[in-house]
C-alpha cells in the first residue's frame, strides 16, 4: 500500500499559522497561551480603568468645584462611564465572529449619519473651536468621531477578510475601504477634529499593513497625509500657533507654549515617588485640560516617574497581549481586528504621551481609558471586548484541543 504524506493543518487552512519554534514555545509558556492572552488583556484594562477613575476625580475637583459645587461631579460621571462601558464589554465578549461582521456595515453607517448630523447646525455643539460633539441633553454629549474609530476597525476587519484572496489585485482591494475610510476622516476634519482625523488614517495603514499590503501603498499614503496635514495646519491659526510653538526652539511660554510648559513643570516636579494623590498643584487653574487631553503630567506630578511608568507599563501589556492574539488567532478577520484595535491603542497612545512630554504637536487627544469622557471610552471598551471573546473562544478552542489529543494518546 501506498505511503500517503500526512497534511498539516496550515496547509489545510491557509489562515492557521503554526509556531514550533524554540521562540514560539517559549511565548506560548510566557504570554502566548490563549488563557494569558485573556487575562492580561482583561486585567491591564480593569487596572487602567481603576487609574483613570482615580486620576479624573483628583484633576478635575477643582474645576468641579469652580464649576458645579461639587469636587465629584466630573468623576461620578466618569465612575458611571466605566461601569457602563464594562457591561458593554461583557456584551460585546458574547458575540459571535459571525454577529460581529453582521454588524459591520450598520455601524459604519450609524457613524457616517452622526457625523454628518454634527456639521448641520443647530444639531452639533462647538467645544474649543471645534463642532464635533452632538448634545443629549443634561450633562451629556456624544462625540461621534469615537464612535467612527470603532466602526472603522469592524467593518475595515470585515471587508478585508471578505475580498483576500492569495492572488489579490491590490487596486481592487484598496475599495472601498481607502474611499470610505478617507471620507470620514474628512467629515472628521471638516469638523475641527484633526487629531482623531489622523488617527482614523493611521487606523487604516494598520489594517493595510496586517493584510500584507506592498510598501509603495504605504508610501501614497504618507505622502497624502503630508498634504492633509499642510492643508489643515494652514487652515486654522491655533494649529499654525501649534506647530509653529512644537518647532521653535525659544517657544513662548506665556502665550502659544503655556499648556505643554505647564505640563512639562508637572511632569518635573513629580521626582520619584511624586507629591501624592490629589495634591497636585497644577490642576489648580495653572494646567489646562488637566482632566482630559493633559492627565498625563497630573499623574507624572502625584504618582511621580515611578506611577507614570506604571501606567505606560499597563498599556504595553495591553497593546502586547492585543497583538498578540492576532498572531494566534486561527482567522483572518480575528487577526484584522486585532490589529487594528492595537493601532488605534498605539497611536493614541503615543499622540497623547508624545505632546505631553514636548515630542509632539498638541493635538488634542485622550490618553485612552484614563482621560475623563465617555465618548472615547465606551468605544473603546466594546472594541476591547470583541477581543476578550476571541480570545475566550481560542482558549476554549485550544483545550478541547488538548482533551482530544488526551485521550488519543490514552487509548493510544
Amino acid at each position: 500500500m501506498a505511503q500517503t504524506k500526512p497534511t498539516d493543518s496550515s496547509d489545510a487552512n491557509p489562515e492557521v499559522d503554526r509556531d514550533s519554534s524554540a521562540v514560539g514555545r517559549w511565548s506560548d509558556r510566557f504570554g502566548g497561551h490563549p488563557a494569558s492572552i485573556y487575562y492580561l488583556m482583561f486585567g491591564s484594562t480593569i487596572f487602567l480603568l481603576v487609574v483613570g477613575v482615580l486620576m479624573v476625580w483628583s484633576a478635575s475637583a477643582i474645576d468641579g468645584i469652580r464649576d458645579s459645587g461639587s469636587s465629584t461631579a466630573l468623576v461620578s460621571k466618569q465612575a458611571l462611564f466605566a461601569v457602563v462601558g464594562l457591561a458593554a464589554m461583557f456584551f460585546a465578549s458574547r458575540l459571535s465572529t459571525a454577529q460581529l461582521r453582521t454588524l459591520a456595515w450598520p455601524l459604519l453607517g450609524v457613524s457616517v449619519i452622526l457625523l454628518v448630523l454634527v456639521l448641520i447646525p443647530g444639531i452639533g455643539v462647538s467645544v474649543n473651536g471645534q463642532r464635533n460633539w452632538i448634545d443629549l441633553g443634561g450633562p451629556f454629549r456624544l462625540q461621534p468621531s469615537e464612535i467612527a474609530k470603532l466602526a472603522l476597525v469592524l467593518w475595515g476587519a470585515h471587508v478585508l477578510t471578505r475580498k483576500w484572496r492569495p492572488t489579490t489585485d491590490w487596486p481592487t482591494l484598496l475599495v472601498p475601504l481607502l474611499p470610505a475610510a478617507g471620507a470620514i476622516a474628512l467629515l472628521v476634519s471638516m469638523e475641527g477634529d484633526f487629531g482623531n482625523a489622523m488617527i482614523l488614517g493611521v487606523i487604516t495603514a494598520g489594517l493595510f499593513f496586517a493584510v500584507g499590503a506592498p510598501l509603495r501603498l504605504f508610501v501614497g499614503l504618507g505622502a497624502l497625509g503630508v498634504a492633509g496635514l499642510t492643508l489643515a495646519i494652514g487652515a486654522e491659526d491655533y494649529r499654525r500657533e501649534r506647530w509653529t510653538s512644537f518647532l521653535e526652539s525659544e517657544p513662548d511660554r506665556l502665550d502659544t507654549a503655556w499648556q505643554v510648559t505647564q505640563g512639562t513643570y508637572a511632569l518635573g516636579t513629580g521626582g520619584w515617588w511624586g507629591v501624592g494623590l490629589g495634591a497636585s498643584r497644577e490642576k489648580w487653574g495653572t494646567l489646562p485640560a488637566a482632566h482630559t487631553d493633559f492627565i498625563l503630567p497630573v499623574i507624572g506630578e502625584e504618582l511621580g516617574l515611578l506611577g507614570t511608568l506604571g501606567v505606560l507599563t499597563l498599556f504595553a501589556i495591553l497593546v502586547g497581549s492585543v497583538l498578540r492574539l492576532g498572531q494566534k488567532a486561527p482567522d483572518r478577520f480575528t487577526r484584522l481586528l486585532a490589529a487594528g484595535v492595537g493601532t488605534w491603542l498605539i497611536i493614541q497612545v503615543i499622540t497623547n504621551v508624545g505632546a505631553a512630554l514636548k515630542m509632539l504637536p498638541i493635538t488634542g487627544v485622550t490618553l485612552p481609558m484614563v482621560s475623563y469622557g465617555g465618548s472615547s471610552l465606551l468605544p473603546l471598551l466594546v472594541a476591547l471586548g470583541l477581543l476578550l471573546g476571541a480570545a475566550r473562544r481560542l482558549h476554549s478552542s485550544t483545550e478541547e484541543t488538548a482533551v482530544a489529543s488526551e485521550g488519543l494518546t490514552a487509548r493510544e
